[in-house]
This record gives C-alpha cells, structure tokens and sequence, in this order.
C-alpha cells in the first residue's frame, strides 16, 4: 500500500491538522525518513502555511486546540510546532510528547520570525493572551457603557468577539448591544 493510501485510510480523507477535505496531499514531517509515520495528510492551506510560517493565520489554527491531543506522533509534532510558532505557551505546556516525539519535534521548529504575517494586528487580552475572531472572553473589570445608559459588571461574559483594525479594541455584544470593548479588559474564557 502506498504512503498516499496509508494516510488516507489513517485520516479518514481529511486533513489530519484542521479536517478539512478538499485538496489532500501526503506532507512529510521533517526530519523524515520518508514513511507513512513520519509523514501527514494535510490541505493546501495547512501545507502553504507551514512551509511559509510567516504567513500563519492564528484564526485557521484553533484547529489545533483539538488536533494536539493526537496520538498519531506525526500530529503530535506538528501541533506542537504550529503552536509554538504562534506564541501559544499555555497550550504547548498542557502537550506531553514521548522524549523522542519531542526531539522530533525541536528538531524541525518552525522559524516565522514572528507570530504572525507581518503588519498584521495582534490583539491580546489582559494576560497577553492572543485573541481571536470568535472568541470569548471575559470582563475583568466594571466598564461605563457610553450612549447605552448602563454599565457592563466584572464577571460578564462575551461570546463570539469580532477583531478590529486596532489592536487595543474588540467587538461584541453585552444586553444586546454591540460595542467596543478594550482588549486589555478582557481576559480569554476557555
């Protein structure tokens, strides 16, 4: 059976970092000995921006707050990689990798540079955690509502936040109304 066929089946034809189904190619993970074990079946976005990690789209990989916990080493690497790329310490600390899967794994760091596409907007909550579109977060601390006549308590929740051009505002929804909110008043729900 051909490497090809073998990551099919393992994947159940879907990528094996983010799931999706279109455009499915064998990726080997390097350093690679060039077999079924070392290798992935990825997507072309998944593909295009790992082999161009300054191009990593923070938004794509929330996949990976799933696919870490593979057991597939392969995957495990690779999660681990992207991650740490990305600045999400949090998550690569809660990763346990075989002492070979991490050597693995260091062995082939991704080196972006940054976290993030350059000029891109990076917005963080008040531990400095990034944010993403879609998020939730929490309020840290009670906020006067301007024009909207009330005033959002410490303890409440956003759900599904919208990123601005700005890094220090978010967008979301408190009683029904949409406002800005700033980022370091915020701390990231799980």
């Amino acid at each position: 059976m051909s490497i090809e066929q073998t990551l099919k089946e393992r994947s159940n034809n879907l990528c094996e970092l983010c799931g999706a189904t279109e455009d499915l190619k064998a990726f080997d993970v390097l350093p690679s000995d060039k077999t079924a074990e070392q290798s992935l079946y990825l997507c072309e976005t998944c593909r295009t921006q790992i082999a161009n990690p300054q191009t990593l789209d923070a938004t794509h990989w929330r996949c990976l707050n799933d696919t870490m916990w593979s057991e597939i080493p392969a995957v495990q690497v690779m999660s681990y990689r992207l991650l740490s790329a990305l600045g999400e310490s949090d998550l690569v600390d809660m990763m346990y990798l075989e002492e070979d899967t991490k050597a693995w794994a260091n062995a082939g760091m991704l080196k972006s540079g940054s976290n993030v596409s350059e000029g891109a907007v990076i917005h963080r909550d008040s531990n400095g955690t990034i944010l993403s579109q879609g998020d939730t977060v929490t309020l840290i601390k009670d906020l006067e509502v301007k024009g909207a006549g009330f005033t959002a308590k410490r303890g409440t929740i956003v759900k599904h936040i919208h990123l601005t051009d700005d890094a220090k505002f978010i967008e979301g929804k408190i009683n029904g109304t949409q406002i800005v909110l700033v980022a370091e008043y915020m701390k990231k729900s799980n």
